[in-house]
């Protein structure tokens, strides 16, 4: 400790001494360190100047009122150093001076003296009281006049017991003279020294020669400090040997100087002492009394009466914060000290001996560090996001019994660092826009939340690339960087572009700022924009193709396939074909699924050899978009010389020609079969069996079949005949090409009459002369072509 001493009664800001000097600190450090003086009982005797360093006086000291009689007199207190903290114990020991002169009990004492008493005889006295110490305290007494009857002896018994005697110097004659009369001077060591009297007066009585006479020079009691009001805490006794009036003894406190017994009451008779009001410990520990007892002549004897009170925990702790520091950011390091206070109990021994306790808290704990005082520490790193406020309970509890405890509360505010990037509530987005919409448009939202607060959680959008160096992938998307709308800056197109994928970043507003990412899928919806296309037949060829029909075909016959397409999507990509117009309505159907053209019902020789039909192709779109097709056919009841390599034979600006070139066929084929029937009519009659029995040739029905086949897929080009083995009842009409019987010549050579020029005139292989000769099969193929 530092310690120091000062003389009582001295002046407010008197300089006891420089304690930053002897702590070995310069004054600067005091006001950095936000040094202060802190006391157990929480007075501040003396104040500490920030600028010096000096220790002065704050008040007026006395030691008669701070430490009573005790010696020595020292104030202790701490040196609190908070930054960081830091503490210095400072004694200080008041010195007395002689401010109080000695004062007697009484400022005249009568006493009664048996005339018969002997020479020596002493007489007891209540001395005169110093409230000062050591040698500013009583040192003499005298008498004043001097007389010839009595001296005055003073000093000191076993026990530190002061006393003061009158001494019987010569005999007394109540005759002679009944009463003495002097003072009594007391006189203390001060410089310069001060004195008290008392007037003291002699009866001389007549003869009463036995005092009474205690049973013990001191009683001792021991009284609990809750003992109820009237507890009797002990009785004192004293004889005498007289008898009659002389004997009878009275019992009454003798009144030491300055000294209360309100608490206590005696019974005059009994010599019982009472309690009149409850005691307490922490007050006074002890009580001293004196008690006289007189007789019936006036003799008395005194004794002194020790009251000891005994403590009971009737004091709980108490807790005094000297720091506190009530907002902590939540990354203050583990041991951060967030506040500091000190704990006291007024019990003795066990009853005052303080232990202290954290409740239920895992982010913090209790430190011891000095004396009573603890410090309240983080443990562990702190979230504001899991925990923003912390209620710390510190429970103080004494070791009494019953124990008593004091509870106190810490609030601590966590304070929020930018520690938390934000999140988005979905992995990634998928939102959906349909083609050709208005610019602009707003086609979704992102949301990204941050746990952190203030400016840590302000969220804001922008659109960014997938690579620092790269420019963000469409332009076409832009987002607001306040709420997170999408928007679709202009109309798209699905058939060019059916999705756009962006990544989005979310950053919050800390320092250093903290982002997220999440990728937004922009799905275009189709819209019906786009009518069919038809593929087959082609609409844009000049002049377009036409299909033949055999007069024989029955219900059901393919003519051939209408094949569209559609550039949309989903349900308006499906196509569906009617039947809008035809030259014979009821002549031919139209598949509605798959465009199929086919006969209704079988063809007659009323139904006009050239028909035209228009077939609507509708997708199912709303509103649905159509297409038409026209398709051409030709029903023919020979095939063998028709060939429409570039021609179209059902339009109406080439029908003439068409007649024409039909006729020149037939008459040039009427008279080749003529003179072939001339020529080689036995040999036919000679090979019909053998015909029969090795290759069958088509019939009606079997080239209908075979014709459709053909139709379905595509216009037949070339007429042909072929020799064809076909099993019977052949579901999927499959058949097997064989060379060609009777070549089908070209328009040019039945016009002219020419020849064949080269093999191109043949599309499918090479015709021999062989194969023309008339024992081969071309004139039985000719016959069986004109019966169809």
């Amino acid at each position: 400790p530092i310690r120091y001493s000062v003389a009582e009664e001295g002046e407010s800001g008197s300089v006891v001494g420089n304690v930053a000097e002897d702590a070995g600190l310069a004054p600067a450090q005091l006001s950095a360190r936000r040094a202060r003086l802190l006391s157990e009982d929480g007075r501040q005797h003396f104040r500490l100047e920030p600028g010096t360093g000096r220790l002065v006086v704050a008040e007026r000291l006395d030691r008669e009122e701070l430490c009573g009689q005790s010696s020595p007199c020292t104030l202790a207190f701490e040196l609190l150093l908070a930054n960081p903290v830091q503490f210095f114990r400072v004694e200080v020991a008041v010195e007395d001076i002689n401010d109080h002169a000695p004062v007697f009990p009484e400022e005249r004492v009568t006493l009664k003296v048996l005339e018969t008493s002997n020479l020596g005889s002493r007489f007891p006295l209540e001395g005169a009281r110093d409230l000062d110490i050591g040698s500013n305290s009583i040192q003499t007494y005298s008498i004043s006049p001097k007389n010839e009857y009595f001296s005055v002896d003073f000093g000191t018994q076993t026990g530190d017991a002061k006393y003061i005697e009158l001494v019987l110097e010569k005999l007394l004659d109540r005759e002679e003279q009944a009463e003495v009369d002097f003072s009594l001077i007391a006189v203390d060591g001060g410089s310069p020294p001060r004195s008290g009297t008392t007037q003291i007066h002699i009866l001389v009585l007549d003869v009463n020669d036995n005092a009474p006479i205690f049973t013990q020079k001191v009683f001792i009691a021991q009284v609990l400090e809750n003992a109820p009001e009237g507890s009797v805490i002990l009785r004192v006794v004293a004889t005498d040997r007289d008898a009659g009036v002389n004997g009878d003894i009275s019992y009454q406190f003798s009144q030491a100087g300055g000294q209360s017994h309100s608490a206590f009451e005696i019974d005059p008779m009994s010599g019982e002492i009472k309690l009149t009001k409850p005691l307490d410990f922490e007050a006074a520990e002890n009580h001293e009394l004196r008690v006289r007892a007189t007789d019936g002549g006036g003799l008395s004897a005194i004794c002194r009466v020790l009251v000891e009170v005994v403590d009971v925990n009737d004091n709980a702790p108490e807790v005094m914060i000297s720091s506190f520091s009530s907002h902590l950011p939540e990354d203050a390091l583990p041991g951060t000290v967030v506040a500091l206070f000190t704990v006291r109990d007024e019990d003795a021994g066990a009853n005052g001996k303080i232990s202290c306790a954290l409740e239920d808290q895992l982010s913090f704990s209790l430190r011891p560090a000095y004396k009573n005082y603890f410090e309240l520490v983080t443990v562990s790193a702190l979230d504001r996001e899991e925990m923003a406020r912390y209620i710390l309970t510190v429970t103080a509890a004494d070791a009494g019994s019953p124990p008593l405890t004091t509870t106190q509360t810490f609030t601590v505010d966590i304070s929020d660092v930018n520690d938390n990037a934000p999140v988005f509530n979905q992995t990634s987005y998928t939102m959906y826009v349909r083609e050709n919409n208005v610019p602009t448009v707003l086609v979704g939202t992102i949301n990204a939340t941050d746990a952190d607060m203030g400016p840590n959680s302000k969220v804001t959008y922008s659109l960014v690339s997938a690579h620092a160096a790269e420019q963000p992938s469409c332009s076409c998307i832009s987002v607001n960087s306040e709420n997170g709308d999408v928007f679709v800056l202009w109309s798209l197109d699905y058939e060019q572009v059916r999705q756009i994928k962006v990544l989005v970043s979310a950053s919050d507003a800390g320092s250093p700022p903290l982002s997220a990412n999440v990728t937004i899928h922009v799905v275009v919806v189709d819209e019906n924009d786009n009518a069919p296309l038809v593929l087959y037949p082609s609409q844009d060829s000049s002049p377009p193709s036409s299909e033949l029909v055999p007069i024989s075909a029955e219900a059901g016959y393919l003519i051939t396939k209408v094949v569209a397409v559609d550039a949309d999507s989903g349900q308006n990509s499906w196509l569906s074909y009617h039947l809008l117009r035809a030259t014979d309505p009821g002549l031919f159907v139209v598949d509605a699924q798959r465009g199929e053209v086919r006969l209704r019902r079988s063809v007659t020789e009323r139904d006009t050899v050239k028909q035209k039909l228009i077939v609507l192709v509708r997708d199912n779109g709303q509103p649905s978009l159509s297409a038409t097709a026209a398709v051409s056919a030709l029903l023919l009841s020979d095939f063998s010389n028709v060939h429409l390599p570039h021609s179209n034979l059902a339009t109406e600006g080439e029908g003439g020609s068409l007649t024409i070139y039909l006729i020149i066929s037939l008459v040039f084929v009427s008279l080749l079969f003529l003179v072939s029937t001339a020529t080689f009519v036995v040999c036919k009659v000679c090979k019909r069996k053998e015909l029969k029995d090795g290759h069958v040739l088509y019939g009606a029905n079997n080239l209908q079949s075979s014709l459709a086949d053909a139709a379905a897929a595509g216009t037949l080009p070339h007429a042909y005949c072929y020799e064809i083995s076909l099993t019977t009842g052949s579901g999927n009409s499959e058949f097997k090409f064989l060379k060609p019987i009777l070549p089908s010549l070209p328009p040019q050579l039945h016009a002219t009459g020419g020849g064949i020029k080269n093999e191109q005139d043949f599309p499918c292989g090479t015709v021999t002369a062989e194969d023309m000769a008339p024992d081969n099969h071309g004139m039985l193929c000719a016959e069986q072509l004109n019966s169809l």
